[in-house]
C-alpha cells in the first residue's frame, strides 16, 4: 500500500494512473471511492485509504454510487464477460465437461447455455465443446509424449469418455492414430 501523502495527492489531482490501485474511504459519509470520482473531494482529515474494494467493505464503507469503485480497473466486474469466460475455461481445464454438458457448466457459472456459448464465440472464437475437446487433445498429446501408459488410460486421463472416441478425434485431428505418434521406449 502506497503512503498516505501519495494516496492524498493522487486523490486531489485525480490522477487516473492510480485508478484501482488504492480507495478512498470517507468516515463522515461512510462511503469509499476509486481516486479519479467526479464529485467534490473530502477534506483530508475525513479520509482513509485501502488497497482494495473489499477491504473498504469490511471496513463498513460503502461504494460510491457515482464511480462505482467496485467496478475498478483490474476488479473482475471490470472486466466484464471475459471473467466469466476465464472461469469457465478454468473449470473445463479442469474437467467439467468432460462428465457434465455445457448447461452444468453454464449452471455453475450462472449464466444460460446459449449466452454461455455467445461469449465463447466472441472471446475464445470456438465453442466450449471445442475448446474442451482441444485441451484433451492436449493432455493426451503431452500423456503420450511423456508417460508410457496404455492408449485406455491415456483416454481416460485426457477426459475422453471411451478410446474409440480418442482414437476418432485424434485420427480427424492429426490424420493418424495416436499410437504413430508414441515415442520408442529407450
Amino acid at each position: 500500500m502506497l503512503d498516505f501523502d501519495t494516496c492524498n495527492d493522487a486523490r486531489l489531482r485525480r490522477d487516473p494512473a492510480f485508478d484501482g490501485v488504492f480507495f478512498t474511504a470517507v468516515r463522515t459519509t461512510m462511503i469509499y471511492c476509486r481516486p479519479v470520482c467526479p464529485v467534490k473531494p473530502p477534506l483530508t482529515k475525513n479520509v482513509n485509504f485501502y488497497s482494495s474494494a473489499a477491504a473498504a467493505e469490511r471496513a463498513g464503507y460503502r461504494p460510491c454510487l457515482r464511480c462505482r469503485p467496485e467496478t475498478a480497473p483490474f476488479s473482475p466486474a471490470w472486466n466484464g464477460s471475459r471473467s466469466t469466460v476465464e472461469r469457465a475455461l478454468k473449470l473445463i481445464a479442469d474437467g467439467a465437461l468432460d462428465e457434465a454438458g455445457v448447461d452444468a457448466l453454464a449452471e455453475r457459472l450462472g449464466i444460460g447455455s446459449r449466452h454461455l456459448t455467445r461469449l465463447f464465440a466472441r472471446h475464445v472464437g470456438a465453442s466450449p465443446l471445442q475448446t474442451a475437446q482441444t485441451m484433451r487433445i492436449g493432455r493426451a498429446k503431452r500423456l503420450l509424449d511423456e508417460t508410457s501408459l496404455p492408449m485406455t488410460d491415456v483416454a481416460a486421463k485426457a477426459g475422453f469418455g471411451s478410446v474409440r472416441r480418442f482414437n476418432a478425434v485424434f485420427s480427424r485431428l492429426y490424420g493418424r492414430p495416436p499410437s504413430s505418434l508414441r515415442r520408442p521406449a529407450p
